[in-house]
């Protein structure tokens, strides 16, 4: 994945990231509750995408509206891009099951 500076081609600091490891201790029970949800096996196939994106921002994350329903991630250093569902409000199990991943290899537990 690139970064923000790679992907807009400029250097320096422009993203300030803070490092999230394991559970924080201080996380709204609803962000832990969806964090829960994402690690929930089989993947759940009804979470809410809009509990995801505040999960996203709790975590530390700047969101981006791209074309279409596309959404950009910026978290972890990284930019990901994922598809706001539609027209259920509803996210789709393998979006779960990459989010779950990409938060696990990040550290970021419930």
């Amino acid at each position: 994945m690139l970064t923000r500076e790679e992907r807009d081609g400029t250097t320096g600091n422009l993203l300030t990231v803070v490092p999230f490891y394991g559970t924080y201790k201080y996380m709204k029970h609803k962000y832990q509750k969806t964090l829960e949800a994402v690690f929930s096996r089989p993947a759940s196939a009804n979470i809410k995408w809009r509990d995801i994106e505040a999960l996203f921002l709790a975590l530390g994350a700047e969101l981006v509206e791209r074309e279409g329903s596309r959404v950009e991630v910026f978290l972890f250093g990284e930019v990901r891009v994922f598809h706001r569902p539609h027209p259920r409000p509803d996210t789709d199990k393998g979006a779960v099951n990459s989010i779950r991943k990409w938060f696990e290899r990040n550290e970021v537990t419930p």
